[in-house]
């Protein structure tokens, strides 16, 4: 059997969502492991976006021989979506391409310009201006610069900026960029240097395969997916996140049983349900009351007297029996309402404990790391024939990424096996075979995972070789086993869980051995015009 490559996940910080949304983060790249192929995420700085946009740009001027503004429009209109825009110039045409998004190709601004008037008056302000202080656009309308000037303002002013129409009536067609540009500096270069923000942010806020980092405070970057948009990433700041909700990396849940799952252990919700559980409220006050005795009548502190049983308000006489003029006996729909209130919370302080568990003894292995490092620090200066202590840290990294798919598959179940959402999409014998298959495996995953947690504890750099020689084949053989078992829990979400539901909403991030790919830099391909151009 193979040792895994030489070396490791980065350290996790793992909490509670209680704490904070990212219950998984890196902090240093001690560990980090190398895919075999190329990465399939980038980082995007401020100083490689203007690259990147670039890049885009030229193989759409390159394809369909336009300038850059209407390449940029043509992108916008497309949400960046290179392939999509290629796609609908085979399938519609130029033309159809074109007047979709805006475009005008036709150079009305030099036509004639022999013949242009000395004034022109303008249609919007209705004054007579000079030839020479109006500007005509693609599209053929011209009007005073200071009118096209004001509306620029207006549209930007408004969030239109990456898509500013002309101002004539019915005309769809996107102002030409460089007339923006010039317009405003002129007179407003506050306005010029945010409407260039705006167009080069446009890249990031209306791509959907880039995304902002959600480090807080803002690392500035921003991160570009070349294959599946639902995938975890990790950023060069050392963040890992869902590249599809932002939150912070949690498969095997989908994105929807994660935000229920941390607003559920965030907010009071549990704390309302035990009251439902252990008091009912006053008939008269309506505040929730505690019973300390064994009487089944009670009394507010406003003085209303109430039947324990039932709610309902009585009087104050009573026997051990009976209360005066009340009686209770029939079933009401409120007790029912109670004990699925108990029930229901049980079940979530079942789920609830584990995930806490796999979190809490995250924490505390989480100080292995040192403790190992020292340890083969101290074996490797022994005099002995073993050299290479990889195994060592890939079976602790391999330890961090199994606890992080333990804790959320405890999240992952509470939901799938719930009526919160698939009640109608399973019957109870359909729901408690599924839930006996996920659960067998993921107790042998646990299981093993406690065996590896165990087994890295040891005191190997006090052991003579023989002694170490077993441990080194314990700790391989076991880091193979869980990679296994992993793969097999996501394979049976995905295919046997989600896979035969009919709700498409529920997806999850592919596993991957390695763990979270950590996003390469992008090179910067136009540093004098990047550093030419106030980005941010």
């Amino acid at each position: 059997m193979e040792d895994y490559a030489a070396s490791s996940d980065d350290e996790y910080r793992y909490s509670d969502p209680e704490d904070s949304v990212d219950a998984f983060d890196n902090d240093d790249n001690d560990y980090q492991l190398v895919s075999s192929k190329g990465p399939s995420t980038q980082v995007i700085t401020k100083e490689s976006l203007l690259a990147a946009q670039k890049e885009d740009l030229r193989r759409v001027m390159d394809m369909l021989s336009v300038r850059e503004q209407h390449a940029r429009t043509l992108l916008i209109f497309h949400r960046w979506d290179v392939e999509k825009l290629f796609a609908v110039y085979v399938d519609r045409g130029k033309h159809f391409l074109f007047s979709e998004a805006g475009v005008t190709v036709d150079e009305h601004r030099d036509s004639n310009s022999s013949a242009a008037p000395s004034t022109i008056m303008c249609e919007i302000c209705i004054e007579d201006v000079p030839s020479d202080e109006t500007t005509k656009m693609d599209c053929g309308h011209c009007f005073c610069n200071g009118c096209w000037t004001e509306h620029f303002i207006v549209k930007i002013n408004e969030g239109q900026s990456k898509r500013i129409r002309c101002m004539a009536h019915k005309c769809y067609s996107i102002c030409d960029e460089a007339v923006v540009r010039t317009l405003l500096s002129k007179k407003h270069p506050d306005m010029a240097e945010k409407y260039e923000r705006f167009l080069l942010e446009s890249y990031i806020e209306d791509n959907k395969r880039v995304k902002w980092c959600p480090s807080t405070p803002h690392c500035g970057n921003a991160i570009r997916v070349e294959d599946d948009e639902l995938c975890e990433v990790e950023c060069s700041c050392g963040l890992q996140f869902c590249f599809s909700c932002l939150s912070e990396a949690h498969s095997p849940c989908s994105c929807l049983m994660w935000e229920l799952w941390a607003k559920k252990c965030r907010d009071e919700s549990e704390t309302v349900n035990w009251i439902t559980v252990h008091t009912k409220p006053c008939p008269k006050c309506h505040k929730p009351v505690e019973k300390n005795g064994g009487c089944n009548l009670v009394s507010c502190i406003c003085g209303q007297a109430f039947c324990w049983l039932c709610g309902g308000a009585t009087g104050r006489e009573h026997t051990w029996s009976s209360i005066a003029g009340h009686s209770c006996g029939r079933y009401k729909e409120q007790e029912k309402t109670a004990e699925r209130a108990k029930r229901d919370l049980y079940r979530y302080m079942h789920y609830h404990n584990r995930y806490k568990a796999h979190t809490d003894s995250f924490k505390l292995e989480s100080k292995l790391k040192e403790t190992i490092q020292e340890k083969i620090a101290v074996s490797e200066e022994k005099d002995s024939t073993l050299r290479d202590y990889s195994w060592v840290n890939n079976g602790l990294s391999r330890l961090f990424r199994s606890r992080r798919v333990l804790s959320y598959s405890y999240a992952f179940a509470f939901y799938m096996f719930g009526d919160e959402l698939f009640k109608e999409e399973m019957t109870e014998a359909q729901r408690e075979i599924k839930q006996n298959l996920f659960e067998d495996q993921q107790q042998q995953l646990e299981a093993n995972v406690e065996k590896l947690s165990k087994i890295l504890e040891e005191p190997f750099e006090t052991f003579e070789d023989d002694k170490v020689m077993e441990i080194r084949m314990q700790i391989i053989n076991l880091t193979t086993i869980i990679d296994k078992l992993c793969q097999k829990m996501y394979e049976c979400i995905e295919n046997d869980l989600l896979g035969s539901l009919h709700i498409g909403v529920h997806n999850i991030a592919p596993y991957k051995s390695k763990g979270i790919e950590k996003a390469s830099e992008l090179s910067v391909c136009w540093t004098n015009e990047a550093n030419n151009t106030a980005i941010f």
